[in-house]
């Protein structure tokens, strides 16, 4: 048994350990049950849960792409009422802690499932306000400060569990939305979803998704993702979990000196189903290696 305290606490629900999965990458989890030890993850943030189910976008939605992959899923979900009678009894027979991200097409649907949720046995709620996929009103919301500030504000009313808000990159400055989600009543934030991107097919000389554009995430976006946490964290004064790129522990310690308490492990569960395993033992390693007892220790420490 080692002496690295990895313990993390967002919103006033602790984990274990700061590493969780990034939403639409994992699942509800009974995808990757077979590879992973769940009980060994900080926490497990599902798939985005709309108040009713949602079909997603045609296909083909999803791309392969240098660094990373596109994808225009368009947070395909069974809806509310499924994953509360079937997954949150799956997720509850490990020791983890409950992330359910929950989108809409408007504020009224953002509140209705959390409203849904408000009495569910899950610990925390991410607004997804991010998401580039969503062509009826999903990228406005998490664009412009004031409608920011106003779907936050609006679903808090709803929402008894502690609200971490998921902010796009789509914008000029991360820090003017961050704050503006914070005066809304985020107890914590989440940065950053996918950027937009394509990919054109040269021989059927059209563009390889359906949707035209897509989310772009893996590796190459990582860069990205750290700068808007860094200049986030130095911003506001509510715990972040850092996503973006990462694929091992060195990547996740990047993010907490930048100021994440916590970290997301999304794009990179497709190619390697142990990554977040991986990405706890790597942090744990890095700790042993240069003495830190506690991985507060070490968070923030970029000036």
């Amino acid at each position: 048994m080692s002496n690295q305290n990895m313990t993390v606490t967002i919103a006033g629900v602790e984990m274990k350990n700061p590493v969780t999965t990034a939403s639409g990458t994992f699942g509800s989890g009974r995808e990757f049950g077979e590879f992973v030890d769940l009980n060994k993850l900080g926490a497990v943030t599902v798939k985005g849960v709309a108040s009713v189910p949602w079909k997603g976008n045609d296909a083909p939605r999803i791309a392969e792409t240098y660094g990373g992959m596109l994808n225009s899923v368009g947070l395909q979900n069974p809806g509310a009422d499924y994953f509360i009678e079937n997954d949150i009894p799956f997720l509850r027979q490990y020791d983890t802690k409950i992330i359910v991200n929950i989108c809409g097409h408007t504020i009224e649907e953002y509140c209705q499932v959390a409203e849904k949720l408000s009495d569910a046995d899950i610990d925390l709620l991410e607004l997804n306000i991010s998401c580039p996929n969503v062509t009826a009103g999903g990228i406005t919301f998490g664009t412009e400060p004031k409608m920011a500030e106003k779907v936050v504000s609006e679903v808090k009313k709803y929402a008894k569990q502690p609200l971490i808000v998921k902010l796009t990159p789509n914008v000029t400055d991360i820090t003017e939305i961050a704050n503006a989600a914070v005066c809304g009543g985020a107890d914590a934030l989440s940065l950053i979803n996918t950027l937009q991107g394509m990919r054109i097919d040269i021989h059927g000389k059209k563009p390889v998704l359906a949707n035209k554009i897509g989310g772009f995430s893996g590796p190459a976006i990582k860069p990205v993702a750290l700068r808007m946490v860094y200049q986030t964290a130095k911003a506001v004064d509510v715990p972040i979990i850092g996503m973006g790129g990462i694929s091992n522990g060195e990547d996740a310690i990047e993010f907490i000196m930048a100021g994440a308490t916590a970290v997301a492990v999304g794009t990179a569960n497709f190619s390697n189903p142990m990554v977040t395993i991986e990405t706890i033992e790597g942090i744990e390693k890095y700790m042993e290696q240069y003495h830190i007892s506690h991985i507060s220790d070490i968070r923030g420490i970029i000036e």
